[in-house]
């Protein structure tokens, strides 16, 4: 006799005891795993799938939908984890992306102070010089050189202001422009993790009809014992 031609109360009855073996690893050593562990993801979705297949096969509603749930279950957490992954790693990157801005920002400035120094030094010495060069030479060319070298300290400082507000101006837009960018990178990370809690929150009422029907099906084997 083929195995399609016994009666399917008996295969039922001989998958539930082919399946005890399971059943005692899943409630003694996968029930102790961590719910997002992948090897438990995995052993679930196995189960529920095998449970689900051959509940379609006996013409099993029950044990097709406990199937089912296990593995969607499994599958839905499973996202749920890879989402929440992506979502950390976005934000490590925005930070790092952020605080290497900074610090170029940083660096430029410091760049620029020591240019304006410079520039101010310059400026001064070309001044002394030609006030010294003026002192050897008549009253009158020595007052025409301390007012050119006057008019001369003046613009420079003006350029020296001019340099200064474009490199502020610089920064704050490099600044704008980081902030922009981490901010735009924290919003997607935030979306991501705010999917996966949806992810979470649809495995969780799953778990919860597998658990009923978890239940539900012990109390029929406590009635038939």
């Amino acid at each position: 006799m083929r195995i399609t031609q016994l009666p399917r109360s008996i295969l039922r009855l001989q998958y539930r005891a082919a399946r005890i073996p399971l059943q005692l690893i899943e409630e003694r050593v996968v029930a102790r795993m961590n719910p997002k562990a992948p090897a438990r993801l995995v052993y679930e979705r196995s189960l529920g799938v095998l449970d689900a297949t051959i509940g379609s096969a006996l013409g099993d509603p029950r044990l097709k939908r406990r199937g089912a749930a296990l593995a969607e279950r499994s599958d839905e957490l499973a996202r749920a984890a890879r989402l929440d992954a992506t979502a950390d790693q976005d934000l490590k990157q925005a930070d790092a992306k952020l605080e290497a801005t900074r610090e170029d920002v940083v660096d430029d400035v410091q760049k620029g102070q020591a240019a304006k120094e410079q520039a101010v030094q310059e400026a001064r010495s070309t001044a002394e010089e030609r006030k010294h060069a003026a002192t050897e030479t008549a009253a009158k060319r020595i007052a025409t050189a301390e007012q050119r070298a006057e008019e001369i300290a003046a613009r420079r400082k003006d350029s020296v202001e001019a340099a200064k507000e474009r490199d502020h101006e610089r920064v704050r837009a490099a600044e704008q422009k980081a902030t922009v960018s981490a901010q735009a990178k924290l919003k997607d990370a935030e979306t991501k993790r705010s999917e996966a809690d949806g992810k979470r929150q649809r495995a969780d009422r799953v778990e919860m009809l597998a658990d009923v029907e978890k239940e539900k099906r012990q109390a029929e084997r406590a009635n038939k014992s």
